[in-house]
């Protein structure tokens, strides 16, 4: 039978009742997405500052240089 630890603590997947293994599927579910989510943040991330770095060259502006976004336009560094 499959086992399934919870808080360190081991689980019959058997045993459980249906309310508790679609919680469980559920729980299984939103941390896959979580990874999901954190793998396209760190890809955006990664596309920004190399936006950012592109801008400054083009802008004539040191690798440091902070960049003001224009009014309504969120850019943080």
């Amino acid at each position: 039978m499959p086992i399934v630890r919870i808080d360190d603590v081991d689980y019959e997947l058997d045993h459980l009742s249906e309310e508790a293994k679609a919680h469980l599927t559920s729980l299984k579910y939103a941390d896959q997405k979580i990874a999901e989510l954190q793998r396209d943040l760190a890809m955006v991330q990664t596309a920004r500052a190399s936006y950012a770095t592109l801008l400054r060259e083009l802008l004539g502006l040191g690798e440091d240089a902070p960049l003001t976004p224009p009014p309504g336009l969120l850019m943080r560094h």
